[in-house]
């Protein structure tokens, strides 16, 4: 996966490492990660916030298999072409519980300490009545946010679906939540509505449509198979987040599951997840999917505007997490924040600067040497627009130039296809090509005459040296001796055991 290119020399990341992007609006970053989105050698998940990205690729991703939009906010008046309810396959305790978790990342930013606590007694119960909803007949989203507003009216109800399931946990939680006094049902119960808030917007019900009202949902095995695209448009204003989340986390774990049973453990070719601000709109589990999913054959890039950014989202410790797992970590220019300038000027390194003192008389009088940073803050901050530094773990950090999609051939031959500079780069690479294809067929036609004359050389000097054997034998009368058989040297002859004179044989012995 290309990084950048410094020269004509591209900068390359694998496949399976996640990257990290940094970048402030307006300084080429989405316009890098719609190169990502074209080059992605299989399925992909995109998510945005505008339409730009979606119209910009999603023709030239369309030769390569379906695409698919997932639109719960309506942005730009975009009809979702697949639906997703969140209760599919809740029917699980275990996938009911990742999809609690996944929607409560996205409502509820981990603050830690009190709010912790909090988090955790709103997961457990808002799992507990999703696998209720599931294993009922015909309920959808809405009769969990039902149950929320008023779970004393609906305990009986609750209860006699968490009967079928196969985790009594999940029925002694609920009958504690329904039971405990007004205050601590009240704290739980607030830490939940944020994570249903989406069902308060239409577009997203909409988006969320079960199979038996009229949904469109698609299997993520034909997904993978078919390279499809699915691009999810959200906004953190209209609060789909947790929806967004969830259907991404669906896919990739779903992507997971289907990777275990290949042979090698892995996708091939790999699911590729593109996420365009994903703090806002699809805050996923990185911290934990950094250090698991490129080993599975899932291919993560994700943007951030900053650093701040990303530990404001996930909390300290877990945004070193994601930066530590990260394989490589592009900055872009932008930044204004002092902490963030300084932490990436540490990771840049410094380097040794000769200082060279004179006198009054311009005499040198010392020479020494002084440790500066590689890259200096300011440096940092004021990149050019287009520029990014890279920093991977096994090269020092590389300024290059990142590439902008806008200026690819495939993309310009898409949109402006009768543009003369378009048309005049097509010419130029079918001529390369065409020039391309005749010099090997001349390098091919070569080889093969060079071997046919090689063959006939050696041909004709057997003849000639049988037919000047002949005339010798012919003229002289004597015929060539044939070489003896080489002799082999004494210290390699093997002896023969033979018995001392005088000492019987093992059969002489036998007859006596």
């Amino acid at each position: 996966m290309p990084s950048c290119r410094v020269g004509f020399v591209p900068v390359w990341s694998l496949i399976e490492d996640v990257i990290v992007v940094f970048g402030g609006p307006r300084v080429g970053k989405t316009q890098w990660l719609a190169g990502r989105v074209i080059d992605a050698p299989g399925a992909v998940l995109v998510t945005s916030t505008r339409t730009d990205l979606l119209d910009q690729v999603g023709p030239l991703r369309a030769k390569k298999g379906p695409v698919y939009v997932f639109n719960p906010v309506g942005l730009g008046l975009r009809k979702s072409t697949i639906t997703f309810d969140p209760l599919t396959g809740c029917t699980d305790p275990v996938i009911a519980a990742e999809r609690a978790s996944d929607m409560f990342t996205a409502a509820n930013w981990d603050q830690g300490g009190d709010r912790q606590f909090w988090d955790d007694l709103g997961k457990l119960n808002l799992a507990a009545l999703m696998h209720a909803a599931a294993l009922g007949d015909g309920l959808t989203m809405l009769d969990v946010q039902r149950w929320v507003a008023d779970p004393d009216r609906h305990e009986s109800e609750i209860v006699s679906l968490l009967h079928e399931s196969p985790e009594p946990a999940f029925e002694s939680a609920v009958q504690q939540f329904i039971g405990t006094n007004d205050r601590t049902r009240s704290s739980i119960t607030s830490t939940i509505s944020p994570t249903l808030a989406w069902l308060t917007h239409g577009p997203a019900r909409a988006a969320a449509r079960p199979l038996a009202q009229g949904g469109h949902p698609f299997d993520v095995a034909t997904l993978l198979a078919e390279k499809a695209s699915v691009f999810m448009l959200g906004g953190e204003e209209a609060q789909v987040a947790p929806l967004v989340c969830a259907l991404t986390g669906h896919i990739a774990r779903e992507a997971r599951r289907l990777a275990a049973l290949q042979p090698v453990g892995r996708l091939d070719p790999p699911l590729s997840l593109r996420l365009d601000e994903a703090a806002l709109i699809c805050p996923i589990p990185l911290h934990q999917w950094s250090a698991d999913m490129g080993g599975r054959g899932v291919s993560i890039v994700a943007c951030f505007q900053s650093r701040a950014q990303l530990v404001d989202r996930y909390g300290l410790a877990k945004a070193a997490t994601i930066l530590n797992n990260a394989g490589a970590r592009v900055l872009f220019g932008g930044t204004g924040d002092r902490d963030d300038l300084t932490y990436w000027s540490t990771l840049a390194g410094e380097r040794d600067e000769p200082v060279t003192t004179t006198d009054m008389h311009g005499r040198v009088a010392s020479r020494t040497t002084r440790r500066v940073p590689v890259l200096a803050p300011a440096q940092l901050a004021n990149l050019p627009r287009g520029r990014v530094v890279v920093f991977r773990r096994d090269v020092p950090p590389i300024v290059g130039r990142a590439e902008q999609a806008w200026r690819r051939l495939d993309v310009r031959q898409e949109h402006e296809p009768n543009a003369w500079t378009v048309r005049a780069r097509g010419q130029l690479r079918r001529a390369c090509a065409w020039a391309g294809a005749r010099r090997r067929a001349a390098v091919a036609w070569s080889v093969a005459w060079f071997r046919r004359g090689q063959a006939l050389a050696l041909a004709w000097q057997g003849r000639c040296r049988a037919w000047f054997a002949a005339l010798r034998v012919r003229v002289t009368g004597v015929r060539p001796v044939p070489p003896e058989a080489p002799q082999r040297p004494a210290w390699l002859t093997i002896p023969t055991y033979a018995p001392p004179s005088g000492s019987r044989s093992a059969d002489q012995e036998r007859e006596a």
